[in-house]
Protein backbone atom coordinates (compact mmCIF):
# COMPACT_ATOMS: atom_id res chain seq x y z
CA UNK A 1 0.00 0.00 0.00
CA UNK A 2 2.64 2.48 0.90
CA UNK A 3 4.47 1.79 -3.04
CA UNK A 4 1.09 2.37 -4.72
CA UNK A 5 0.09 5.04 -2.29
CA UNK A 6 3.62 7.04 -2.24
CA UNK A 7 5.88 5.36 -4.22
CA UNK A 8 7.76 4.05 -0.78
CA UNK A 9 9.29 0.79 -2.05
CA UNK A 10 9.26 -0.72 1.74
CA UNK A 11 9.77 -4.73 0.45
CA UNK A 12 12.12 -6.48 -1.42
CA UNK A 13 11.80 -7.38 -4.65
CA UNK A 14 14.40 -10.03 -6.05
CA UNK A 15 15.37 -11.86 -3.19
CA UNK A 16 15.94 -15.24 -3.87
CA UNK A 17 12.00 -16.60 -3.52
CA UNK A 18 10.99 -14.22 -6.04
CA UNK A 19 13.82 -15.06 -8.39
CA UNK A 20 12.92 -18.52 -8.04
CA UNK A 21 8.61 -18.03 -8.57
CA UNK A 22 9.66 -15.60 -11.51
CA UNK A 23 11.63 -17.99 -13.22
CA UNK A 24 14.65 -16.04 -13.10
CA UNK A 25 18.06 -18.27 -14.11
CA UNK A 26 20.41 -15.17 -14.11
CA UNK A 27 21.44 -11.86 -12.62
CA UNK A 28 23.52 -9.38 -12.13
CA UNK A 29 23.82 -8.53 -8.37
CA UNK A 30 24.84 -5.23 -7.45
CA UNK A 31 27.27 -4.78 -4.34
CA UNK A 32 26.91 -1.34 -2.93
CA UNK A 33 27.99 0.06 -0.04
CA UNK A 34 25.72 3.05 0.47
CA UNK A 35 27.43 6.36 0.36
CA UNK A 36 28.10 8.11 3.78
CA UNK A 37 25.72 11.51 2.42
CA UNK A 38 22.24 9.52 2.61
CA UNK A 39 22.79 9.41 6.28
CA UNK A 40 24.32 12.89 6.30
CA UNK A 41 21.11 14.54 5.55
CA UNK A 42 20.62 18.33 6.62
CA UNK A 43 17.69 18.06 8.71
CA UNK A 44 18.00 18.79 12.57
CA UNK A 45 18.76 16.35 15.25
CA UNK A 46 20.67 13.02 15.17
CA UNK A 47 16.88 11.26 15.45
CA UNK A 48 15.30 13.15 12.89
CA UNK A 49 18.23 12.57 10.16
CA UNK A 50 18.23 8.50 11.27
CA UNK A 51 13.82 8.97 10.74
CA UNK A 52 14.61 10.19 7.15
CA UNK A 53 17.21 7.79 6.30
CA UNK A 54 15.54 5.06 7.76
CA UNK A 55 12.34 6.02 5.50
CA UNK A 56 13.80 6.36 2.59
CA UNK A 57 16.20 3.49 2.54
CA UNK A 58 14.66 0.79 4.98
CA UNK A 59 17.62 -0.10 6.23
CA UNK A 60 17.60 -0.05 9.95
CA UNK A 61 19.12 2.06 12.88
CA UNK A 62 22.28 0.06 13.41
CA UNK A 63 23.06 0.12 10.00
CA UNK A 64 22.71 4.23 10.03
CA UNK A 65 24.86 4.28 12.98
CA UNK A 66 27.35 2.26 11.16
CA UNK A 67 27.06 4.28 8.16
CA UNK A 68 27.31 7.43 9.32
CA UNK A 69 30.93 6.70 11.34
CA UNK A 70 32.34 4.60 8.12
CA UNK A 71 35.79 5.35 7.13
CA UNK A 72 36.53 3.17 4.86
CA UNK A 73 34.35 2.13 1.75
CA UNK A 74 36.24 -1.03 0.44
CA UNK A 75 35.78 -2.79 4.09
CA UNK A 76 32.17 -2.54 3.50
CA UNK A 77 32.31 -3.80 -0.05
CA UNK A 78 34.53 -7.11 1.13
CA UNK A 79 32.10 -7.57 3.70
CA UNK A 80 29.20 -7.65 1.12
CA UNK A 81 30.97 -9.75 -0.98
CA UNK A 82 31.48 -12.45 1.66
CA UNK A 83 27.82 -11.96 2.51
CA UNK A 84 27.07 -13.32 -0.59
CA UNK A 85 29.74 -16.19 -0.83
CA UNK A 86 28.82 -17.46 2.74
CA UNK A 87 25.55 -19.11 1.26
CA UNK A 88 26.26 -19.81 -2.55
CA UNK A 89 25.55 -23.29 -3.55
CA UNK A 90 23.20 -23.83 -0.61
CA UNK A 91 20.24 -25.35 -1.53
CA UNK A 92 16.97 -24.12 -0.39
CA UNK A 93 13.28 -25.67 -0.44
CA UNK A 94 10.65 -23.86 -1.50
CA UNK A 95 7.05 -25.08 -1.83
CA UNK A 96 7.40 -24.65 -6.08
CA UNK A 97 10.95 -27.21 -5.43
CA UNK A 98 14.69 -26.73 -4.27
CA UNK A 99 16.38 -23.86 -5.10
CA UNK A 100 19.89 -22.53 -4.88
CA UNK A 101 21.75 -19.69 -5.87
CA UNK A 102 25.30 -19.93 -7.34
CA UNK A 103 28.03 -17.77 -7.63
CA UNK A 104 29.67 -17.42 -11.34
CA UNK A 105 33.26 -16.35 -12.24
CA UNK A 106 32.15 -16.64 -15.98
CA UNK A 107 29.82 -17.59 -18.73
CA UNK A 108 30.97 -20.88 -19.13
CA UNK A 109 29.84 -21.28 -15.40
CA UNK A 110 26.50 -20.58 -16.70
CA UNK A 111 26.07 -22.67 -19.08
CA UNK A 112 27.18 -25.25 -16.85
CA UNK A 113 24.84 -24.50 -14.36
CA UNK A 114 22.32 -24.51 -17.17
CA UNK A 115 22.80 -27.55 -18.53
CA UNK A 116 24.08 -30.11 -16.06
CA UNK A 117 21.70 -29.02 -13.14
CA UNK A 118 21.70 -31.81 -10.19
CA UNK A 119 18.05 -33.52 -10.52
CA UNK A 120 15.29 -31.58 -8.90
CA UNK A 121 17.50 -28.39 -7.99
CA UNK A 122 17.04 -25.08 -10.08
CA UNK A 123 20.29 -23.01 -9.96
CA UNK A 124 19.88 -19.31 -9.92
CA UNK A 125 23.70 -17.94 -11.20
CA UNK A 126 24.58 -14.53 -9.82
CA UNK A 127 27.14 -12.28 -11.52
CA UNK A 128 28.95 -9.94 -9.14
CA UNK A 129 28.96 -6.71 -9.92
CA UNK A 130 29.52 -2.95 -8.01
CA UNK A 131 27.11 0.03 -8.29
CA UNK A 132 29.64 3.12 -7.59
CA UNK A 133 33.30 3.49 -7.59
CA UNK A 134 33.66 4.97 -4.06
CA UNK A 135 34.09 1.71 -3.25
CA UNK A 136 37.58 2.16 -3.94
CA UNK A 137 38.54 4.79 -1.24
CA UNK A 138 39.91 3.24 1.66
CA UNK A 139 39.92 6.46 3.72
CA UNK A 140 37.40 9.20 3.37
CA UNK A 141 38.85 11.47 5.54
CA UNK A 142 41.78 11.79 3.63
CA UNK A 143 42.61 13.23 0.00
CA UNK A 144 42.37 10.33 -2.16
CA UNK A 145 45.42 8.76 -3.75
CA UNK A 146 45.66 6.97 -6.87
CA UNK A 147 48.32 4.26 -5.49
CA UNK A 148 45.78 3.57 -3.02
CA UNK A 149 42.16 3.61 -5.65
CA UNK A 150 44.53 1.37 -7.84
CA UNK A 151 45.87 -1.10 -5.52
CA UNK A 152 42.10 -1.61 -4.03
CA UNK A 153 41.07 -2.17 -7.42
CA UNK A 154 43.83 -5.08 -8.14
CA UNK A 155 42.74 -6.41 -4.96
CA UNK A 156 39.50 -7.12 -6.00
CA UNK A 157 40.17 -8.44 -8.87
CA UNK A 158 41.99 -11.16 -7.49
CA UNK A 159 38.46 -11.99 -6.04
CA UNK A 160 37.32 -15.41 -6.48
CA UNK A 161 34.78 -14.09 -8.22
CA UNK A 162 35.40 -10.47 -9.48
CA UNK A 163 33.01 -8.21 -10.52
CA UNK A 164 31.76 -8.44 -14.62
CA UNK A 165 31.76 -4.45 -14.44
CA UNK A 166 31.44 -1.72 -12.16
CA UNK A 167 29.00 1.41 -12.72
CA UNK A 168 31.56 4.47 -12.59
CA UNK A 169 29.28 6.81 -10.53
CA UNK A 170 26.79 6.85 -8.40
CA UNK A 171 25.18 9.45 -6.17
CA UNK A 172 27.66 11.43 -4.71
CA UNK A 173 31.18 12.83 -5.37
CA UNK A 174 33.62 10.01 -5.65
CA UNK A 175 36.73 11.89 -7.20
CA UNK A 176 36.07 9.45 -10.11
CA UNK A 177 33.86 11.60 -12.30
CA UNK A 178 31.23 13.49 -12.67
CA UNK A 179 27.70 12.75 -11.77
CA UNK A 180 23.57 13.19 -12.80
CA UNK A 181 21.02 14.28 -10.84
CA UNK A 182 19.37 11.04 -9.16
CA UNK A 183 17.37 12.39 -6.12
CA UNK A 184 13.72 12.77 -6.46
CA UNK A 185 13.13 16.40 -5.06
CA UNK A 186 11.61 15.39 -1.85
CA UNK A 187 14.39 13.66 -1.12
CA UNK A 188 17.15 16.31 -2.93
CA UNK A 189 15.62 18.82 -0.26
CA UNK A 190 17.57 17.33 2.58
CA UNK A 191 20.98 15.51 0.94
CA UNK A 192 23.13 18.13 -1.20
CA UNK A 193 24.20 16.51 -4.55
CA UNK A 194 25.86 19.24 -6.21
CA UNK A 195 29.79 18.35 -5.46
CA UNK A 196 31.32 17.36 -8.71
CA UNK A 197 27.65 17.67 -10.06
CA UNK A 198 27.99 17.65 -13.71
CA UNK A 199 31.83 17.80 -13.97
CA UNK A 200 33.95 15.05 -16.51
CA UNK A 201 36.04 12.56 -16.19
CA UNK A 202 39.44 12.74 -13.74
CA UNK A 203 43.06 12.18 -14.04
CA UNK A 204 41.84 9.57 -11.20
CA UNK A 205 39.23 8.67 -13.21
CA UNK A 206 41.48 7.91 -16.09
CA UNK A 207 44.04 5.70 -14.38
CA UNK A 208 40.89 3.70 -12.67
CA UNK A 209 39.40 3.11 -16.11
CA UNK A 210 42.31 2.26 -17.50
CA UNK A 211 43.38 -0.39 -14.53
CA UNK A 212 39.23 -1.64 -15.15
CA UNK A 213 39.70 -2.47 -18.40
CA UNK A 214 43.62 -3.97 -18.02
CA UNK A 215 44.31 -7.73 -18.10
CA UNK A 216 47.64 -7.35 -16.35
CA UNK A 217 46.37 -7.84 -13.13
CA UNK A 218 43.19 -9.88 -13.37
CA UNK A 219 40.14 -10.20 -15.36
CA UNK A 220 38.86 -7.02 -17.43
CA UNK A 221 36.35 -5.30 -15.78
CA UNK A 222 33.41 -2.97 -17.78
CA UNK A 223 32.85 0.25 -17.08
CA UNK A 224 28.79 0.68 -16.68
CA UNK A 225 28.37 4.25 -17.70
CA UNK A 226 24.66 4.97 -15.50
CA UNK A 227 24.74 7.78 -13.10
CA UNK A 228 27.56 9.80 -15.20
CA UNK A 229 27.08 13.12 -16.39
CA UNK A 230 26.57 13.67 -19.84
CA UNK A 231 30.08 15.29 -19.99
CA UNK A 232 31.89 12.54 -18.29
CA UNK A 233 29.98 10.07 -20.52
CA UNK A 234 30.73 12.05 -23.99
CA UNK A 235 34.31 12.13 -22.44
CA UNK A 236 34.30 7.86 -22.14
CA UNK A 237 33.24 7.34 -25.13
CA UNK A 238 36.06 9.59 -26.48
CA UNK A 239 38.13 7.93 -24.39
CA UNK A 240 37.29 4.99 -26.26
CA UNK A 241 37.29 5.72 -29.80
CA UNK A 242 41.16 7.18 -29.65
CA UNK A 243 42.10 4.15 -27.77
CA UNK A 244 43.02 6.27 -24.50
CA UNK A 245 42.07 3.76 -22.23
CA UNK A 246 44.07 1.41 -23.34
CA UNK A 247 41.41 -0.95 -24.65
CA UNK A 248 39.43 0.34 -27.67
CA UNK A 249 37.49 -2.60 -28.10
CA UNK A 250 35.25 -2.55 -24.76
CA UNK A 251 31.51 -2.67 -25.45
CA UNK A 252 29.19 0.40 -23.77
CA UNK A 253 27.03 -0.70 -20.92
CA UNK A 254 24.16 0.43 -19.09
CA UNK A 255 22.99 -1.68 -16.74
CA UNK A 256 19.24 -0.10 -15.92
CA UNK A 257 18.91 2.51 -18.05
CA UNK A 258 15.89 4.74 -19.86
CA UNK A 259 15.68 7.45 -22.59
CA UNK A 260 15.11 10.70 -22.43
CA UNK A 261 14.36 11.59 -26.15
CA UNK A 262 16.40 14.46 -26.57
CA UNK A 263 19.13 14.85 -29.55
CA UNK A 264 22.19 14.60 -27.46
CA UNK A 265 23.94 16.40 -24.36
CA UNK A 266 24.90 19.53 -27.29
CA UNK A 267 21.63 19.93 -28.61
CA UNK A 268 19.12 18.69 -25.78
CA UNK A 269 15.92 19.45 -27.54
CA UNK A 270 13.07 16.94 -28.55
CA UNK A 271 13.47 14.61 -31.63
CA UNK A 272 10.29 13.98 -33.96
CA UNK A 273 9.65 10.24 -33.13
CA UNK A 274 6.40 9.50 -31.37
CA UNK A 275 7.82 8.12 -28.32
CA UNK A 276 9.51 11.14 -27.54
CA UNK A 277 6.57 12.95 -25.79
CA UNK A 278 6.34 11.19 -23.14
CA UNK A 279 9.59 10.56 -22.19
CA UNK A 280 11.53 11.84 -18.79
CA UNK A 281 13.76 14.44 -20.24
CA UNK A 282 16.12 14.09 -17.11
CA UNK A 283 20.16 14.60 -18.30
CA UNK A 284 20.61 11.14 -16.31
CA UNK A 285 18.91 8.97 -19.17
CA UNK A 286 19.73 8.45 -22.50
CA UNK A 287 20.35 10.77 -25.41
CA UNK A 288 19.36 9.63 -28.74
CA UNK A 289 22.95 9.98 -29.81
CA UNK A 290 24.09 7.22 -27.22
CA UNK A 291 21.78 4.96 -27.92
CA UNK A 292 23.31 4.80 -31.23
CA UNK A 293 27.06 5.11 -30.08
CA UNK A 294 26.08 2.19 -27.79
CA UNK A 295 24.55 -0.06 -30.54
CA UNK A 296 28.17 0.44 -32.39
CA UNK A 297 30.23 -0.52 -30.15
CA UNK A 298 28.64 -3.85 -29.62
CA UNK A 299 26.97 -2.56 -25.97
CA UNK A 300 23.76 -3.02 -23.95
CA UNK A 301 21.05 -0.97 -22.38
CA UNK A 302 19.29 -2.95 -19.31
CA UNK A 303 16.42 -1.19 -19.45
CA UNK A 304 14.86 -0.72 -16.02
CA UNK A 305 11.95 -0.61 -14.23
CA UNK A 306 11.46 2.89 -12.36
CA UNK A 307 8.20 4.60 -13.31
CA UNK A 308 9.58 8.19 -12.48
CA UNK A 309 12.52 7.16 -14.66
CA UNK A 310 11.16 5.93 -17.57
CA UNK A 311 8.36 8.75 -18.46
CA UNK A 312 7.52 12.21 -17.50
CA UNK A 313 5.26 13.55 -14.27
CA UNK A 314 3.25 14.72 -16.81
CA UNK A 315 2.85 11.72 -18.74
CA UNK A 316 2.79 9.25 -15.85
CA UNK A 317 -0.23 11.30 -14.91
CA UNK A 318 -2.11 10.40 -17.85
CA UNK A 319 -1.76 6.74 -17.49
CA UNK A 320 -5.25 5.07 -17.82
CA UNK A 321 -6.54 3.33 -14.21
CA UNK A 322 -8.34 0.80 -13.18
CA UNK A 323 -9.44 -1.28 -10.17
CA UNK A 324 -8.53 -4.80 -12.41
CA UNK A 325 -4.80 -5.87 -11.90
CA UNK A 326 -4.37 -7.19 -15.81
CA UNK A 327 -6.14 -4.10 -17.10
CA UNK A 328 -2.95 -2.01 -14.59
CA UNK A 329 -0.67 -4.22 -15.99
CA UNK A 330 -1.65 -3.61 -19.46
CA UNK A 331 -1.30 -0.19 -18.95
CA UNK A 332 1.67 0.24 -17.32
CA UNK A 333 3.52 -2.20 -18.92
CA UNK A 334 3.01 0.19 -22.35
CA UNK A 335 5.45 2.83 -20.37
CA UNK A 336 7.95 0.09 -21.00
CA UNK A 337 7.18 -0.66 -24.03
CA UNK A 338 7.60 2.96 -25.00
CA UNK A 339 11.62 2.68 -24.45
CA UNK A 340 11.38 -0.64 -25.88
CA UNK A 341 10.18 1.15 -29.18
CA UNK A 342 12.07 4.39 -28.97
CA UNK A 343 15.50 2.82 -28.87
CA UNK A 344 14.31 0.37 -31.67
CA UNK A 345 13.20 3.71 -34.19
CA UNK A 346 16.28 5.69 -33.14
CA UNK A 347 18.15 2.73 -34.32
CA UNK A 348 16.31 2.11 -37.19
CA UNK A 349 16.79 5.36 -38.53
CA UNK A 350 20.69 4.97 -38.55
CA UNK A 351 20.01 1.51 -40.45
CA UNK A 352 21.10 -0.65 -37.54
CA UNK A 353 19.72 -3.75 -36.44
CA UNK A 354 16.93 -2.63 -33.44
CA UNK A 355 16.96 -5.56 -31.40
CA UNK A 356 19.77 -6.52 -30.09
CA UNK A 357 21.14 -4.13 -27.69
CA UNK A 358 18.28 -4.17 -24.98
CA UNK A 359 17.77 -6.22 -22.07
CA UNK A 360 15.94 -6.06 -18.69
CA UNK A 361 17.70 -4.17 -16.57
CA UNK A 362 15.28 -3.56 -13.73
CA UNK A 363 17.05 -1.35 -10.84
CA UNK A 364 15.17 -3.65 -8.39
CA UNK A 365 16.13 -3.56 -4.67
CA UNK A 366 17.10 0.27 -5.78
CA UNK A 367 15.45 2.93 -4.05
CA UNK A 368 13.09 2.47 -7.19
CA UNK A 369 8.91 2.91 -7.06
CA UNK A 370 8.51 0.30 -9.71
CA UNK A 371 5.63 -0.26 -12.34
CA UNK A 372 2.89 -0.81 -10.39
CA UNK A 373 1.28 -4.71 -11.11
CA UNK A 374 4.95 -5.39 -11.79
CA UNK A 375 6.43 -5.07 -8.11
CA UNK A 376 9.32 -8.13 -7.37
CA UNK A 377 10.82 -10.74 -9.49
CA UNK A 378 7.93 -12.69 -9.33
CA UNK A 379 5.97 -10.99 -11.79
CA UNK A 380 8.84 -10.57 -14.54
CA UNK A 381 7.02 -13.39 -16.37
CA UNK A 382 3.53 -11.60 -16.88
CA UNK A 383 5.91 -8.50 -17.75
CA UNK A 384 7.18 -10.34 -20.68
CA UNK A 385 3.57 -11.52 -21.52
CA UNK A 386 2.27 -7.88 -21.44
CA UNK A 387 5.44 -6.35 -23.58
CA UNK A 388 4.79 -9.32 -26.32
CA UNK A 389 0.74 -7.88 -26.61
CA UNK A 390 2.01 -4.46 -26.93
CA UNK A 391 4.93 -5.82 -29.25
CA UNK A 392 2.37 -7.81 -31.20
CA UNK A 393 0.09 -4.12 -31.71
CA UNK A 394 2.86 -2.70 -32.95
CA UNK A 395 4.30 -4.54 -35.38
CA UNK A 396 1.17 -4.37 -37.19
CA UNK A 397 1.89 -1.35 -38.32
CA UNK A 398 5.71 -0.47 -37.45
CA UNK A 399 7.56 2.40 -37.77
CA UNK A 400 10.42 0.58 -39.18
CA UNK A 401 12.44 0.80 -42.72
CA UNK A 402 14.73 -1.60 -42.09
CA UNK A 403 13.33 -5.21 -43.15
CA UNK A 404 15.94 -6.41 -40.99
CA UNK A 405 14.11 -5.17 -38.05
CA UNK A 406 10.66 -6.50 -38.66
CA UNK A 407 10.87 -9.98 -36.97
CA UNK A 408 7.79 -11.61 -35.26
CA UNK A 409 6.98 -10.15 -31.60
CA UNK A 410 8.21 -13.16 -29.48
CA UNK A 411 11.50 -13.13 -30.93
CA UNK A 412 11.54 -9.40 -29.79
CA UNK A 413 10.19 -10.25 -26.37
CA UNK A 414 12.53 -13.46 -25.98
CA UNK A 415 16.20 -11.24 -27.14
CA UNK A 416 14.78 -8.56 -24.17
CA UNK A 417 14.57 -10.95 -21.65
CA UNK A 418 17.19 -13.68 -22.31
CA UNK A 419 18.93 -13.77 -25.62
CA UNK A 420 20.11 -9.96 -25.71
CA UNK A 421 21.74 -10.45 -22.01
CA UNK A 422 23.33 -14.27 -22.60
CA UNK A 423 24.75 -13.19 -25.95
CA UNK A 424 26.42 -10.27 -24.40
CA UNK A 425 27.81 -12.20 -21.31
CA UNK A 426 29.05 -14.85 -23.59
CA UNK A 427 31.52 -11.86 -25.47
CA UNK A 428 32.69 -10.85 -22.67
CA UNK A 429 31.70 -11.93 -19.15
CA UNK A 430 35.26 -14.04 -19.15
CA UNK A 431 35.91 -13.51 -16.03
CA UNK A 432 38.75 -16.02 -14.09
CA UNK A 433 38.99 -19.49 -15.36
CA UNK A 434 36.96 -22.16 -13.45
Amino acid sequence: MLNFIGGLTKFSQANGGSLARGGVSVICASLYPLERPFVQNSLPGDLMRDLMANLALGIGDRRIDHLQGLRNYFDDLEAEYDFYRQRSGHVVRLPEGRFRYQLVRNYAEIQQARSHAEKGIRTICIVPTIEGLHVLNTDLEAEPSEDRFLASLRKLKQWDHPPFFITVAHHFWNHICGHSPSLTPMVSNFIDQSEGLGGGITNLGRAVLREMLSAASGPRILPDLKHMSPLARKELYALRRDGSLGSPDFPMLFSHAACNGLRSSDNPVPGDLPTTASLNQASINLYDEEIVEIARSGGLIGLQLDERRIVSAEARKRVRHSLLRHKVMHYRSELLWNQVQHIAEVLDREGLFAWDCMAIGSDFDGIIDSLNGFWTAEEIPYLADFLERHAYNYMQRPNLSESSNIIPPDQIIGRLFSGNGHRFMQEHFTGRAS
